[in-house]
């Protein structure tokens, strides 16, 4: 569904500061920008900050930050500027009294000075008696169909006594329009409350803010999640007593757990942050979350695309109605594949930062220059790639490319070790001091020349060098690691692991 010829396309997110980014948030903003920029558009980001009380100090700046992060670029914003700020609503106060008091000289709103106590004890009625919980327009005013003479409603002013007001939602209409997601939609006005539009405190609520941010900064397209859905009636009621015209609208699917509950911060981890933080990729992120609910199309198995790809192959025609599920699975294996295919020097301007916070807490014997270099780091990678869920794990679970062993793997030491195992290494330790060609295939080679005249197979000694070198009993190719390590490193290992083992050996 294209936007109307001639209309630009403006887009939003329009999170509230009260913590970290949901993965719900970020797939909202990222189909925002999607959209936006395959129509050649603008997405801006706006706080909604109207709640006071729930406000985080700083988690406006860490939204902001996060989602740059993952490379969703505001047009506008609070931090970027633009034609049609202030982008915060606290902000925004007078604009909202001035529109709301259109609404109540228009009939369309009306002062309401119930309690808290009050409205709390009408709930509790309703509910009791099987109905929906609504406001019972006790503050409605006789000229809009209520039974609150004006002059008690000026009294209550002139006492200052506290007072909300509420958006006069008309009786026994259809609310209809039609979701990009989901298709036509209707609402009996029966079943939407008299909305609060500005609270005691001054401040407007969500619903009223939005429809006249949205008009203002001219949003042409709301696209959002499906929890929003029951607040259509009240916003596109808002739309028609201003005379305004609304944007399309597409409610996107619930995002799930793998049992089919709602995703929510009870289950585990949701915030975008915290998925950073575990090492996945900004770039493995945005993948996962843009199928969380969309597909290029019937057929199509691709999985892996680029923000640039997304961009290009983005629409809302390809958005599901049914709930998507949240598989962290998924999410490492996209993760996996973008290892598999970024360049060396992407990789290495990750994790030599990380090398070198590493080699500042430990005193080691190997060559600084040449272990922190590119070509070693490359050589490092591409044996590693394979065999690495996240890329900080190419130092983490690879450190013994960069540090001698502290200790080593008790229970592969007890498998590997024979009684004659610490004399056989040492016996190859004498042969490769004399091995000039330290390649991969000459070690090889080395080795079961070594082995098959004493009766062994190669096995007998591949798996105690490894120990000794690494300190654990896995890894890639043993002949490929000790050609990286090279020979002064492996010899200074094996030398030493020998003395440190042998108490293990049997």
């Amino acid at each position: 569904m294209q936007a109307t010829p001639g209309q630009r396309v403006r887009t939003r997110f329009a999170p509230s500061p009260t913590g970290h980014l949901h993965v719900g948030g970020l797939r909202t903003a990222l189909y925002n920008y999607l959209y936006a920029k395959n129509m050649n558009g603008d997405f801006i980001v706006r706080i909604e900050d109207t709640d006071q009380a729930r406000r985080v100090e700083g988690a406006d700046k860490s939204l902001l930050k996060t989602l740059e992060m993952t490379g969703i670029v505001p047009d506008e914003s609070f931090m970027h500027g633009g034609n049609f700020g202030p982008y915060v609503q606290s902000e925004r106060l007078e604009i909202y009294r001035k529109y709301c008091l259109q609404l109540l000289e228009r009939k369309n709103a009306y002062y309401c000075f119930s309690t808290a106590e009050e409205l709390e004890k009408n709930r509790k009625l309703q509910m009791k008696q099987g109905m929906q919980p609504k406001y019972n327009r006790k503050w409605l005013p006789e000229d809009m169909g209520g039974s609150m003479p004006e002059g008690e409603i000026g009294k209550k002013l002139e006492e200052g006594v506290p007072y909300v007001i509420r958006m006069r939602v008309p009786d026994y209409i259809s609310i209809m329009f039609e979701d990009m997601v989901r298709g036509p939609v209707e609402f009996d006005s029966a079943t939407v409350d008299d909305q609060v539009l500005m609270k005691s405190d001054g401040f407007p609520t969500y619903h009223f803010a939005s429809v006249v941010d949205d008009h203002l900064m001219e949003i042409s397209h709301v696209i959002r999640g499906e929890e929003w859905l029951s607040s259509m009636p009240k916003h596109l009621l808002l739309y028609e007593f201003f005379g305004w015209e609304p944007p399309k609208v597409a409610h996107l699917p619930l995002l799930l757990n793998p049992d089919r509950s709602k995703l929510s911060k009870r289950q585990g981890d949701v915030a975008a942050e915290d998925f950073i933080n575990k090492g996945y990729s900004p770039e493995a992120i945005v993948n996962f979350v843009a199928l969380l609910g969309w597909n290029e199309g019937e057929g199509c198995e691709r999985e892996v695309y680029s923000l640039d790809e997304l961009k290009e192959k983005f629409s809302l025609e390809r958005v599901g109605k049914a709930g998507s599920v949240f598989n962290v699975e998924k999410l490492g294996w996209l993760e996996k594949q973008y290892i598999k295919g970024r360049s060396r020097e992407a990789i290495i301007s990750v994790i030599k930062p990380l090398l070198y916070e590493e080699l500042e807490k430990k005193n080691t014997d190997m060559d600084v220059d040449r272990i922190a270099g590119d070509e070693y780091l490359g050589q490092v990678i591409e044996l590693m790639r394979e065999r690495v869920s996240f890329e900080h794990e190419f130092i983490t679970f690879s450190n013994y490319f960069f540090f001698d062993p502290e200790k080593y793997e008790e229970k592969a030491v007890k498998k590997r070790w024979v009684a004659d195992t610490n004399e056989v290494v040492g016996e190859f330790i004498t042969v490769l001091e004399e091995t000039g060609d330290f390649s991969a295939d000459s070690l090889e080679a080395t080795l079961k020349d070594f082995v098959a005249p004493r009766g062994k197979k190669p096995a007998f000694l591949i798996h105690p060098v490894r120990i000794l070198v690494s300190g654990v009993g896995f890894g890639p190719s043993l002949y490929h690691m000790l050609e990286v390590l090279g020979k002064e490193t492996v010899l200074r290992r094996l030398r030493k692991g020998i003395e440190r083992v042998s108490p293990f050996s049997s």
